[in-house]
């Protein structure tokens, strides 16, 4: 079974920037497609980016030009890099795969975008 955690939230600036990170278990992270959800308070989790096995991104539009989803095979990690931040991306984020036909959660991590 593959285990997800997430880390690098924390408190930005409109405007900054944040890294975050998603490690997983296991020695079938180069297979597995990886997705970045995100869930604001009262509202539902929503899907903000994904990466494929062979590296094919694609964004929601509300973050598309500000946000960059990659993966390091080697370190079995996935990253959000997130930048122009806007005080609307505060929420909790949320690493997520398929594995067995069943989709496998991170955590979460906080954001908050705030002056």
């Amino acid at each position: 079974q593959v285990q997800l955690m997430e880390s690098g939230g924390g408190m930005a600036q409109p405007g900054g920037s944040l890294r975050l990170s998603c490690a997983a278990s296991g020695s079938s992270f180069s297979i597995i497609p990886m997705y970045w959800y995100r869930q604001a308070p009262g509202k539902e989790r929503e899907l903000v980016a994904s990466v494929t096995s062979i590296g094919i991104t694609n964004y929601a539009n509300s973050v598309k030009g500000r946000f960059t989803i990659s993966r390091d095979n080697a370190k079995n990690t996935v990253y959000l890099q997130m930048n122009s931040l806007k005080p609307e991306d505060t929420a909790v984020y949320y690493c997520k795969t398929t594995w067995r036909y069943a989709g496998v959660w991170g955590q979460g991590t906080l954001v908050t975008v705030s002056s």
